[in-house]
């Protein structure tokens, strides 16, 4: 077998062309540092780098459904080290990292926000569904001023992988006890298919009813994925 040149070991691929040409497996890799010695006994591939070769092994793990790197939020340090050269200290490391990314996008989320289209909306809010239970529903509340800016965000309810229950009466105590003008629902479909459900539908049009009779307008409810998102709004029901 031909031995990877140095330039190809992601280290060194980092040092000569940056992190973004990396790919997930050889980003991976760099954290993990070292990996299991190869078998002899049949080739093997990244023999010359077993660290990436394991950083694929972690990639190609069970994770529900999300995928790549994303996926890795929602695996325990006990699931990683089913793999062969993952021990505690690689695991912790692996999941620390994920926490580490996670509060990074939260920290890049600025208040007072105002959302001129569901995309953005959805960006936002897209951080607080990641995690380690992100492989659950949860329903997130957006309250907006007259000027259609951010003044409060609340999860309303973490439920199971295909429902999160809203209740229209916590719906309306915090928009009172904040005084909106609008509000925004958002929930996750773990599954990543976001196509409503009938369930979804049905607390749309009720929210928006009793939205009206107090004067409060729904603006919008979104339902997102890790990359996709379905707007009620956008779909011409709302």
């Amino acid at each position: 077998m031909k031995k990877k040149s140095n330039e190809e070991l992601p280290y060194e691929k980092f040092i000569q062309k940056g992190a973004e040409s990396l790919t997930d497996a050889e980003l991976l890799a760099i954290l993990l540092r070292t990996g299991p010695a190869p078998e002899t006994a049949a080739p093997q591939a990244h023999q010359n780098c077993p660290a990436l070769a394991l950083a694929e092994k972690v990639l190609a793990l069970p994770k529900g459904s999300r995928t790549g790197l994303g996926g890795l939020t929602q695996l325990s340090p006990a699931q990683l080290q089913q793999v062969k050269g993952i021990g505690e200290v690689k695991a912790v490391r692996i999941c620390c990292v994920t926490e580490l990314a996670r509060r990074m996008m939260m920290g890049q989320r600025r208040e007072m926000k105002t959302f001129p289209d569901p995309a953005s909306a959805a960006d936002y809010c897209r951080p607080l569904f990641a995690g380690s239970d992100s492989s659950v529903e949860k329903a997130v509340l957006l309250l907006l001023d007259g000027k259609g800016k951010l003044i409060h965000e609340k999860v309303l309810s973490i439920g199971t992988v295909n429902t999160a229950p809203v209740s229209p009466r916590e719906v309306f105590l915090q928009a009172l006890q904040y005084q909106a003008v609008f509000f925004m629902l958002l929930h996750n479909h773990p599954s990543g298919d976001v196509t409503p459900s009938r369930e979804d539908a049905e607390i749309t049009h009720r929210l928006a009813k009793l939205g009206e009779m107090m004067q409060l307008e729904l603006v919008d409810h979104i339902i997102i994925s890790e990359e996709k998102y379905y707007s009620f709004r956008e779909a011409g029901l709302l």
